[in-house]
C-alpha cells in the first residue's frame, strides 16, 4: 500500500477509534458515524473504503457513511446549507479571491544554481542566437521553474490546468513569431518580438497562477528547455544534440 494511502487509512482508523473510545467512556452508544472529507476518493482508496466499511459496521454494529467532496458540495449548495455556506465559506472565498491578487516573489539565483543553469539547453539556444548577457534569462527560468515544480507537487487540477493553458498560450506566441521571422529572414529579431508579445499577453494569463512578468518570460525559457521551441532556425537540431547532463 502506497505511503499516501497508508496515511489516510491511519487517519480514518484513528478517527473512528477516538469516537468509539469516547462513547464507551461517557456511556453512549454509537448508531451511525459519518466521515467528512474535502476530496473524492481515487480507485484504490474507494476499494479500501468499501471493504473497511463493511467490516467495521459488522464489528461495531453501526452504520458508516461517507460525505466526500461531491456530497458536501450538494449539501452546502442546497437550501439547508445557506446559513452555513454564507457564515463559514463565502467569507473565506472572498479572502481567497483577494489573495489571488498577491503576486509571487521573484527570487535571486544562487551562484551554484546559476552555474548549473549555464549549461542548460535554453541557455545554449540563446548563445546560438548570439546573446551574450544571460543572467536575467537564468533568473526568469529559475523562478518559472519553481512555480511549475510547486504546481506539479501540489497536483491541484485547477492549477495544473491553468499552467497548461499558460504554456499553450506562450507556445502559440513563440510559434507565430518564429514562422513570421523565418518567412522574413529575420530570426535575429525573434527573441525581441516574442518578449514583446509575452509582455502584451501577460495580463491575460490565468490569474490563479499569480505570475509576475518575470515568470511569464521564464515559462518561455522552460518551453525551450523542454525542446518545444528555440531561437534559431536549426533549434531542433541543437535540442536533439544537447545533453541534459
Amino acid at each position: 500500500m502506497p505511503v499516501t494511502i497508508k496515511k489516510h487509512v491511519q487517519q480514518v482508523e484513528d478517527s473512528l477509534g477516538n469516537v468509539l473510545k469516547a462513547a464507551v467512556k461517557n456511556g453512549h452508544t454509537i448508531a451511525s458515524w459519518i466521515l467528512c472529507i474535502p476530496f473524492s476518493l481515487d480507485g484504490p482508496m474507494t476499494a479500501w473504503w468499501d471493504t473497511w466499511t463493511k467490516a467495521r459496521e459488522k464489528e461495531h454494529s453501526l452504520v458508516i457513511q461517507l460525505w466526500d467532496e461531491t456530497a458536501l458540495r450538494k449539501k452546502l449548495l442546497g437550501p439547508g446549507g445557506d446559513d452555513v455556506r454564507r457564515g463559514f465559506y463565502e467569507t473565506y472565498a472572498q479572502a481567497a479571491r483577494a489573495s489571488v491578487e498577491q503576486l509571487r516573489l521573484v527570487l535571486e539565483v544562487e551562484d551554484d544554481k546559476a552555474a548549473v543553469l549555464g549549461v542548460a539547453l535554453f541557455i545554449r539556444q540563446m548563445t546560438e542566437a548570439g546573446h551574450v548577457e544571460l543572467d536575467s534569462a537564468k533568473r526568469q527560468f529559475f523562478n518559472a521553474d519553481l512555480v511549475a515544480r510547486e504546481i506539479a507537487h501540489k497536483d491541484v487540477p485547477a492549477e495544473v490546468a491553468a499552467l497548461s493553458s499558460a504554456d499553450a498560450t506562450l507556445h502559440g506566441l513563440w510559434e507565430m513569431q518564429f514562422n513570421e521571422c523565418a518567412a522574413e529572414d529575420a530570426l535575429r529579431a525573434l527573441h525581441t518580438r516574442v518578449w514583446r508579445d509575452v509582455r502584451n499577453e501577460h495580463d491575460q494569463l490565468p490569474k490563479s497562477l499569480r505570475l509576475e512578468l518575470v515568470h511569464s518570460w521564464g515559462l518561455v525559457h522552460r518551453l525551450v528547455d523542454n525542446r518545444k521551441a528555440g531561437w534559431v532556425k536549426h533549434w531542433r537540431q541543437i535540442a536533439a544534440e544537447h545533453s541534459d547532463g
